[in-house]
């Protein structure tokens, strides 16, 4: 797996997972498939309504070291 440098020094898988618009049922296998595939990065947000899905598909994989990152986009603040 490669992995880029952020400007903050911290190192990010450069291929991952997105699981926006995913049932949750593809969501928990798609995850649980990609983590068996060596995938460390899983692009999860409360706003694709899909978590406990993503959390059922990486639930077994206690050896996972799984990054999440989130660009958080202005529309979403509560003001």
């Amino acid at each position: 797996m490669e992995y880029l440098e952020l400007n903050n020094k911290i190192k990010c898988p450069a291929v991952g997972i997105g699981t926006f618009m995913l049932s949750p049922a593809d969501a928990e296998n798609s995850v649980r498939e990609a983590l068996r595939m060596g995938y460390s990065l899983v692009d999860t947000a409360n706003a694709y309504v899909n978590e406990r899905a993503v959390g059922r598909g990486y639930y077994h994989r206690t050896d996972a070291q799984l990054a999440q990152f989130a660009a958080w986009h202005p529309q979403f603040e509560k003001r």
